[in-house]
């Protein structure tokens, strides 16, 4: 997508997040610790300007939406999502953002499949062993893949 054309889109994703940090100044959504078949965590790139690095799929929950549905949701729109074998609540958390209060349930995904496409919200995905993510793993990744490995006590705090 050239800059030229990405630009309404860019305004677009920005208005939205302004009017739901004014109208919904506590936000929950539902991430996901995707595991293929070998055991490797899948790590997202976001095409978003302010979302850095590999990070966790997943997104916000709809009003009524179980967390649970937001997160299979999430995953069959960003990354393509076409089986799975559990989804599981691994933890809750709670992150403070410029714009909100996040409450964020993640979830474990096990025996994932994929069929991704590079889209308007992710542009490219990777599966990574825990013990050793990507260069450029966002830090509160890097504390959840902790806690996945038993190496870290379980944090409320993303």
């Amino acid at each position: 997508m050239s800059t030229a054309a990405g630009a309404p889109a860019k305004r677009k994703l920005g208005l939205h997040l302004f009017l739901r940090a004014m109208l919904s100044p506590v936000a929950f959504g539902a991430h996901a610790l995707v595991e293929d078949e070998h055991g490797r965590i899948l790590l997202a790139r976001h095409t978003y300007t302010y979302r850095h690095g590999w990070l966790l799929p997943g997104g916000g929950a709809g009003r009524g939406e179980a967390a649970s549905d937001a997160v299979i949701r999430e995953l069959r729109e960003e990354v393509g999502l076409t089986a799975y074998r559990s989804c599981e609540l691994f933890g809750l958390y709670t992150r403070k953002s410029v714009l909100a209060t996040n409450a964020i349930a993640l979830f474990r995904v096990r025996g994932a499949v994929l069929s991704f496409r590079p889209n308007f919200e992710v542009r490219e995905i990777v599966f990574a062993d825990p013990a050793a993510p990507p260069p450029g793993t966002a830090p509160g990744v890097l504390r959840r893949l902790a806690e996945l490995r038993g190496e870290a006590p379980q944090s409320p705090y993303w």
